[in-house]
This record gives structure tokens, C-alpha cells and sequence, in this order.
């Protein structure tokens, strides 16, 4: 997908953890300025992460980011957000039942399980994994009755373990079947394997926002690290990849930028953008 590149873009779309956030949990000052310098350029900027969009819009002045926010892809693109427009929808939610044999299919595992909700991480039980879970993403976390919960379809199912069991949650989550419901899974995190509905992708939700705004795919930059930014690197007219960056994602990236640590995004914006 090298190819030559218009830079005509009206349009920049970041993924959240391990791309515009440094490890610290902030938006670096000279991203920011650049953000603002884009912004001032009629550029619309927006996030598009794996967060559920209820979270994000609380945490957006911890970051740093707060009033910079034009629009929201959440959810792994299931929930889209446009603070000018006006728009919050949500589409695709897994059914219970389903949420139900998945949890199944890794409870002899040390794992736990974790439902984004309301700006809520929703579990069944209290453990390390979603303590930590909660800590690191700086969202609050409640332990209830998953028979209760799941009466109502979810948007996602997350698989929260230590980076070390990854390979064996992915060598399971290989033999998991059900021919009633269709549902797809990935690893969006060292620690974090998510299950929803195969409809649903951040391309999904990137194009819902680009046409509601009047711009094409062709005019968008996006900046992303994890595999599950690789869709939306792929499909975006100029696709950034943080050095950061799984091995995946970077194959279909445009550019390679600095790390998330490093100021990659402002550093881009400024070089290439403005």
C-alpha cells in the first residue's frame, strides 16, 4: 500500500493507548500545540480507540486533550460520538447467551473478563486482572452478577490476562465456535483479548464519521499502533504507525513516526500536515 500520498488531509484519527497517550498516560505539550495548530487549520481531529466513548469523554482533561475532541470512535468502532454534530450512536452489540459461552470457553484459565459500560469496567469477579486493568486505564471498575448483566446484549467482551498467558488465551480462542451467534476476536493489548461482532471494525466507524462530516477516506490521516489499528491504517488515504507499533500494523503504514514516548504524532503533524 506504498504509494504516493496526497496531503491534502481534513481529517486526523488517533488511536488512544500506545499512540497518543505516552506510557505516562498523557498527551505529550508538543503534541498538543500541534493538535491545536491542525485544529486551527479547519483539520478535524478525533479519537479512535478500543475504550467505550462514556470513559473517554470523562478522562479527556486528564490527558490533556479536553475541548480538542471534534468526534469519538469507540468501542473498537461499535459507538460513534460527534460533539458538534451531535450524533452518539451504538451499533452491533454481542448478545448475552453468547458473552456467556465465551466466558465458558477460558474459565478453567487465569483470566478474568471485563465489559466496558457506561464509562464502567463491568466484571464478574474481583481479582489482580481487572485491579489492574482499571488502574492502568484510569476507569472505575464494579464486579456484579453476570446473569443479571447479560440479560441485555453488550457491545464487547474483553479477556483481561498477564501478558504471558497471551498465547495461550490465542491458542483457545481458536477453538471457539458457535454457530448461532458470529462474533470475531483479537488481541488489542498485551493483556487484553476482545471478542465482538465481526461487523464491527474502527474503519466501520471512521467511515460513519467521515460521511457524516463531508470527507473522504482519501483526506484522512490516522495514527494507530496495536493490531487492531491495522484496518484502519490500511484503509485511511495516509496511515501512521508508531514505532511502537505491532509488526502487523506496520506493514500497511505510509509512514513509520516516532514512539508514543517520543512526541510521534506532534512530530508528524508538524512535518507533514501543517
Amino acid at each position: 500500500k506504498k504509494r504516493g500520498i496526497q496531503m491534502n488531509i481534513k481529517a486526523i484519527m488517533c488511536d488512544v493507548d500506545g499512540t497518543l497517550l505516552t506510557d505516562e498516560g498523557v498527551v505529550s505539550p508538543l503534541t498538543v500545540e500541534a493538535i491545536k495548530k491542525a485544529k486551527e487549520k479547519g483539520i478535524l481531529f478525533g479519537l479512535s480507540t478500543g475504550r467505550d466513548v462514556n470513559s473517554v469523554k470523562t478522562l479527556l482533561k486528564e490527558w490533556g486533550i479536553e475541548g480538542l475532541v471534534d468526534s469519538i470512535v469507540g468501542t473498537g468502532g461499535a459507538e460513534i460520538y460527534d460533539y458538534v454534530l451531535g450524533v452518539d450512536k451504538q451499533s452491533y452489540p454481542l448478545d448475552g447467551e453468547l458473552i456467556h459461552e465465551i466466558m465458558k470457553h477460558f474459565e478453567d484459565m487465569d483470566v478474568n473478563f471485563a465489559i466496558p459500560w457506561e464509562g464502567i469496567l463491568f466484571a464478574p469477579k474481583d481479582d489482580r486482572h481487572i485491579v489492574n486493568l482499571s488502574i492502568g486505564d484510569k476507569v472505575p471498575y464494579k464486579v456484579v452478577d453476570f446473569n443479571e448483566f447479560l440479560k441485555t446484549p453488550k457491545p464487547k467482551v474483553m479477556i483481561v490476562c498477564d501478558p504471558e498467558t497471551m498465547e495461550a488465551v490465542i491458542e483457545r480462542s481458536k477453538t471457539f465456535k458457535n454457530d448461532q451467534y458470529k462474533c470475531a476476536s483479537l488481541k488489542t493489548a498485551s493483556d487484553l483479548y476482545e471478542y465482538m461482532d465481526p461487523r464491527i471494525s474502527k474503519t466501520h466507524g471512521l467511515m460513519e464519521v467521515m460521511e457524516m462530516r463531508g470527507i473522504s477516506m482519501e483526506e484522512l490521516c490516522t495514527f494507530g499502533d496495536a493490531d487492531n489499528d491495522y484496518d484502519m491504517t490500511l484503509n485511511a488515504g495516509c496511515g501512521v504507525v508508531m514505532a511502537n507499533g505491532s509488526e502487523k500494523t506496520k506493514s500497511a503504514a505510509n509512514f513509520i513516526t516516532d514512539d508514543n514516548n517520543h512526541d510521534g504524532i506532534g512530530k508528524f503533524i508538524n512535518e507533514h500536515i501543517l
